[in-house]
């Protein structure tokens, strides 16, 4: 009889809140017109942080607390060129995770929120930058704790984005129709694949804007307050 042991309750807590996050965060992002509708965009989008934002934040301090749970599936930190290579995959996975944001004022509702349809910047690279920097993100972070816990966390990450990439077509395609369409068209899931195929052209001087600052300076940020979050995150009892 197969011994599984190792799979710890934590599993099937993180499984939980995965599927949880990914119904409330997805669904009240397919409800989206019908709430705004019925209460408007700003209420609507502080509903929608209101649950999201608490809810991530719970996912992220028990990640932290159990990422070492489970099944050591590998043991590579000691290898030298693993820790720098888990550092700039994690930095590149913000610059792909962070251009969402910067509609900063639109996020707190100060503006009024509205559904974008970009085509320039990273999405020149790719249509879903956050999937890609989600998948980068997770690919380091495996690589470098080596659990099971971290592995099954990994890849309910990925299921939702990947469900997410569908969810978010849908909703454009529902509301900007045949331009969407056209949009589809000259973009691409993959990074770089409409552009190498040649129905996309990179312009760097795009990026070339303060926001892009703002995540190079929450990079560094991050990779100095490291430590001191962990310390953080252990003393919540979870």
């Amino acid at each position: 009889m197969t011994d599984l042991s190792w799979f710890s309750t934590s599993h099937w807590i993180m499984a939980g809140l995965l599927l949880g996050f990914a119904i409330a965060h997805s669904g009240l992002a397919a409800l989206r017109p019908w709430g705004e509708q019925k209460i408007g965009s700003r209420l609507y989008r502080v509903l929608f942080a209101l649950v999201s934002i608490p809810f991530a934040t719970c996912l992220i301090i028990y990640f932290f607390n159990h990422r070492y749970d489970g099944l050591v599936l590998w043991r590579v930190q000691g290898v030298a060129w693993v820790k720098p290579t888990v550092w700039w995959l994690s930095a590149i996975s913000f610059f792909f995770l962070y251009p969402s944001t910067f509609n900063l004022l639109e996020i707190a509702a100060v503006k009024q929120p509205q559904v974008h349809l970009y085509e320039k910047g990273i999405i020149r690279i790719t249509r879903h930058p956050q999937m890609v920097g989600q998948l980068i993100w997770c690919v380091a972070h495996t690589l470098w704790i080596g659990s099971s816990f971290t592995l099954l966390t990994s890849i309910g990450l990925m299921a939702h984005h990947i469900f997410a990439v569908w969810h978010g077509d849908r909703r454009l395609k529902s509301r900007y129709g045949k331009t969407f369409l056209a949009v589809k068209e000259r973009t691409s899931i993959i990074p770089f694949l409409a552009i190498l195929q040649g129905r996309q052209q990179l312009k760097l001087e795009e990026f070339l804007k303060p926001a892009y600052v703002g995540v190079t300076a929450f990079i560094a940020l991050l990779w100095w307050g490291h430590p001191w979050l962990m310390v953080m995150t252990a003393k919540v009892p979870w």
